[in-house]
């Protein structure tokens, strides 16, 4: 059997037990370009029985050794950079450019990150007459989401590897294929048979299965906050550890001595990148009264760029819950300056890029996440008022902060209620922790942090 026509489970490449497939649809031209099983629960239970199977032996493994799988792991994402990338591009839509650059790319930082960690990571230490391991929290369920396919995958299973655990994975069934790819990255890198799992399916049966099997131990979940909630749920009735990174309505604070053109233009492009179906996206764009029309005109002119530079959303759902985002932002009053809910393509899931003002922070696009490329302006008054509204929404992943002084920033973004701020335009740090305040989520993803999330302490008094 094929890698991509199988589930990878204790090793080996096997058929669903029901026998049925899921199609695999390309959102750019609506053409069905693959099909994975259909997981049940009966996959699932084998699936966490060969984790369980090889815990004991994995979890014993010197962390040297564990260190030297995932650095193989990571020469074999280099080596199928390309293959990686034209997958994505495929499934999801992004444009091969930011397949290559993000969705290839960055898995790879990420699993390098992991390999240097799990060699240097202090597993045990001292403290006053005891001594305290770090030791793997046991079989871990791994779901993850579309729009970032391979790098929400390495996010969990590299630290998981590293911390000794052992993985059942269940990715989205709109991007199966780019986990496949990965498993068959995993069994070249010479990781033994059982300590990664692959199971495809639908989330409300192969998922549902996993986040409820009492032989797992965390669940580690990418995705809505409301499923994020049943499955904090139904973790909390077994007293089950759970890792959560869920939704966010990020806030761009654009404070009045801030560079305004390259908040802007920054700002508008991390809302375009991935087509707007990025969780930490900068979609508010707060902008001080005295320059608020001048921001408004900077805006609407930086995404008629991205109309044809963008990627398609990744299914006919998702485009029709954006565009009905656009309709009500309408609705209620707000002033939309570029894009719209229409579009001219007769095929693929395509949504313009879409800009509004006059959006007011009681309005259901200043609220709710939409997870398309929509940018939403919010006047404030004063800095009080705008943290007032950067912190008025359930969520708080992620952020920024633009002022012409960096300390000014940092006093700024310090009093918002997020997990991550990046001030004027900062870089990505592979080892810097990733989660959410509120409704944004439970736990950190990413270097030590992330590490940590799959570790359980023991203390020995001597």
């Amino acid at each position: 059997m094929k890698a991509h026509e199988g589930m990878y489970i204790d090793g080996a490449w096997r058929e669903a037990a029901s026998g049925e497939t899921i199609a695999v649809v390309n959102p750019a031209d609506e053409q069905v370009i693959g099909q994975v099983p259909a997981g049940t629960a009966q996959d699932v239970d084998t699936a966490v029985r060969a984790a369980r199977a090889a815990l004991p032996g994995w979890a014993a493994t010197p962390p040297a050794e564990r260190a030297a799988r995932i650095a193989a792991l990571r020469d074999v994402l280099v080596a199928r950079k390309d293959e990686i990338a034209e997958t994505v591009t495929a499934e999801l839509g992004a444009p091969l450019a930011f397949s290559q650059a993000v969705h290839a790319g960055v898995p790879i930082l990420v699993a390098g990150s992991y390999a240097e960690l799990a060699a240097t990571y202090a597993f045990e230490e001292k403290i006053g007459n005891s001594t305290v391991y770090a030791e793997p929290i046991g079989v871990v369920g791994a779901i993850t989401p579309w729009n970032y396919p391979l790098h929400q995958i390495v996010a969990k299973v590299a630290p998981a590897l590293a911390a000794g655990c052992t993985v059942v994975l269940k990715p989205a069934e709109d991007t199966p294929l780019t986990a496949q790819l990965f498993a068959e990255a995993v069994h070249e890198a010479g990781v033994p048979a059982g300590v990664f799992n692959l199971v495809t399916g639908l989330g409300p049966v192969a998922g549902q299965a996993l986040a409820e099997h009492p032989d797992v131990d965390l669940v580690s979940f990418t995705g809505s906050t409301a499923v994020g909630r049943q499955i904090g749920a139904t973790a909390g009735a077994a007293v089950k550890r759970v890792a959560l990174e869920l939704g966010g309505k990020s806030a761009n604070v654009i404070l009045p001595s801030a560079d305004l053109a390259k908040a802007v233009g920054v700002g508008v492009a991390n809302v375009m990148g991935n087509s707007g179906q990025t969780c930490s996206a900068w979609t508010r764009m707060l902008v001080h009264t005295d320059r608020y029309e001048e921001a408004v005109e900077l805006a609407a002119a930086a995404a008629a760029k991205y109309g044809d530079r963008i990627g398609p959303l990744v299914n006919a759902k998702q485009q029709a819950r954006v565009r009905g985002y656009i309709e009500k932002g309408v609705a209620e009053g707000a002033r939309l300056v570029a894009g719209g809910p229409d579009t001219e393509r007769e095929r693929g899931f395509f949504v313009e890029p879409t800009v509004f003002a006059d959006v007011t922070p009681e309005m259901t696009i200043a609220q709710e996440e939409i997870f398309g490329p929509v940018v939403s302006i919010v006047r404030y008054e004063d800095e009080d008022d705008a943290l007032r509204i950067a912190n008025g929404t359930v969520y708080g992943l992620a952020g920024a902060v633009w002022a012409g002084d960096e300390a000014e920033a940092v006093a700024f973004a310090r009093r918002m209620d997020t997990g991550q701020v990046d001030i004027n335009g900062g870089r990505f740090n592979p080892l810097a922790p990733f989660g959410g305040y509120k409704q944004s989520g439970v736990g950190r993803e990413l270097g030590p942090h992330g590490l940590g999330e799959y570790l359980q302490t023991k203390s020995l008094q001597f």
